[in-house]
């Protein structure tokens, strides 16, 4: 991939596609982006992105099996969390879409 493009490009992934972000991610040569996701004693979802995403094309990569709730609120907030860092584009790759 040229560098131009691996520097315009992040790749997130949340709790529940981890090992396959991972492949995606050596797949095309890019380093998985990143982002503390955790959960709150209380049960809140924590949505931290380390890396400057701003003005680059961002993906994330997001499942809503079960735990399905869970799962979709985690895609939110990322989703969430990158636009207020001014990621320029927002990509969802959600391979298994419950609800739908």
């Amino acid at each position: 991939m040229p560098a131009a493009l691996n520097n315009n490009i992040r790749i997130f992934t949340g709790n529940s596609t981890r090992e396959l972000a991972h492949k995606i991610c050596d797949h095309l040569s890019l380093p998985l982006g990143e982002a503390i996701v955790s959960t709150f004693s209380d049960g809140e979802i924590r949505v931290e992105i380390v890396d400057n995403v701003r003005g680059r094309d961002v993906f994330l990569i997001q499942s809503t099996c079960p735990p399905t709730n869970h799962n979709l609120m985690e895609l939110l907030l990322m989703i969430d969390a990158v636009k207020r860092a001014s990621a320029r584009r927002i990509t969802a790759v959600i391979p298994y879409f419950g609800y739908a």
